[in-house]
């Protein structure tokens, strides 16, 4: 549910708003709905990892892979796909991060409260 969520959020706001609005939206979505710290990272890493992986490929095939197989070869990468490989892993990231951020913060104030 959780990665749902966030899968359906990343992928809206991708077009909409800047980058780091779904760092946002995956914090409030497991502000709401985390449950454990292990579901929450990998929630938001597969969630916005899987979204910017599709925005990208999403942008990437109309062009005929140009930009992408340039900015390979400005990194001495030996394929385009890694460049793809490399943007997935760092929207994950951003993404575990976020989510994992929002159940700790919950977690805080769960406490403070009893």
């Amino acid at each position: 549910m959780l990665l749902a969520l966030i899968l359906l959020l990343a992928l809206i706001s991708a077009y909409i708003l800047p980058w780091w609005a779904a760092c946002i939206l995956a914090f409030g979505a497991t502000l709401l709905l985390g449950k454990t710290s292990k579901q929450a990272f990998w929630s938001g890493f597969a969630g916005l990892g899987l979204a910017w992986l599709a925005v990208a490929l999403l942008k990437t095939f109309p062009n005929e892979n140009i930009l992408a197989t340039r900015v390979a070869q400005m990194f001495q990468l030996p394929h385009w796909g890694l460049v793809l490989l490399v943007t997935v892993l760092i929207g994950g990231l951003v993404g575990g991060m976020s989510a994992l951020s929002g159940l700790l913060v919950k977690r805080v104030f769960e406490k403070e409260g009893k």
